[in-house]
């Protein structure tokens, strides 16, 4: 593939959700999307791959994209990793693929995972731990972490508060704890060659997570979930000064739009030379992007 042109590119999105596939199929059973819609405060949209790259491609901006593998957890089949990746093939000029193998799966999942990075041109991997109800430092997510470090792509974990189950029964069984951003800590340390992304502002663990990233040079976080202009105060310094080259721009489409971020971003008191850093420069070196060119 011809790969991404990243001077042509103003932006990275790390974080983008891909709702649903050619047959209709989505990616959460429906009383969960339901449930975001009305915590987010608007209908969720179900984009596909498709309509994802052009969307995107307007905007002169590359989306990391995937799914969440909740099967387990739900009973609802995921969507496929084979064909969000052959999909995002299609459009190599903005979409960077990553997979989501529910960690259940142990070692057969693991063997997946290779082969999607081998074969499919997989970059990552995305885990959401209260969705797929696990804590991700007890080990059961570790054959495919070791998978992810040895072909030197990232992991990609939900921290925090989520708006899925949100007033939902017992919030749909989901565990919010599971999703503490210090439980990585532990990830870090067994992993140092690993790279890990934290996701979204991590409310209400904010602390805990800027701690991970400043003491852990394998970990970043991005700043996907909210608007900027919702961000905690500590965020934004860290973001501005100390953290400046380990924060990344991430919107998690559907629910935020890479529009209505900047916009807010671009109303923060962050240094003009931070800026380009937190919408791109700091994601080619955590995504292993080179060059002017993404690496084959």
């Amino acid at each position: 593939m011809s790969g991404l042109d990243l001077d042509a590119l103003e932006a990275i999105d790390v974080h983008v959700h891909v709702e649903s596939d050619a047959h209709g199929h989505l990616s959460l059973p429906d009383e969960f999307l339901e449930a975001s819609a009305k915590y987010f405060g608007g209908a969720h949209p179900t984009p596909g791959v498709h309509e994802i790259a052009a969307y995107y491609r307007e905007r002169r901006t590359a989306a990391v994209v995937f799914t969440v593998d909740t099967e387990k957890a739900t009973g609802h089949p995921a969507l496929s990793n084979e064909e969000i990746a052959d999909a995002a093939a299609e459009h190599p000029d903005v979409l960077i693929p990553f997979a989501s193998i529910d960690p259940a799966k142990g070692r057969a999942g693991a063997r997946t995972f290779r082969r999607l990075i081998e074969e499919r041109g997989v970059r990552g991997i995305k885990f959401h731990p209260s969705l797929q109800g696990f804590a991700p430092n007890d080990r059961s997510a570790y054959p495919l972490l070791e998978a992810a470090a040895e072909h030197g792509v990232p992991a990609l974990f939900h921290t925090g508060q989520t708006g899925i189950g949100a007033g939902m029964p017992g919030g749909g069984g989901i565990r919010l704890g599971l999703s503490n951003p210090m439980l990585l800590d532990d990830v870090a340390a067994d992993l140092p060659d690993l790279t890990i992304i934290m996701a979204h502002p991590s409310f209400p663990w904010q602390d805990e997570a800027l701690a991970v990233a400043t003491h852990k040079p394998n970990v970043y976080i991005d700043l996907s979930g909210w608007s900027p202009k919702y961000f905690p105060p500590q965020l934004v310094r860290y973001a501005g000064g100390l953290l400046q080259d380990k924060v990344l721009f991430g919107s998690d489409y559907p629910v935020i739009t890479p529009d209505r971020w900047r916009d807010d971003f671009a109303k923060l008191e962050i240094k003009p030379h931070v800026r380009p850093k937190i919408l791109k420069d700091n994601a080619v070196r955590a995504l292993g992007l080179r060059g002017g060119k993404e690496k084959a």
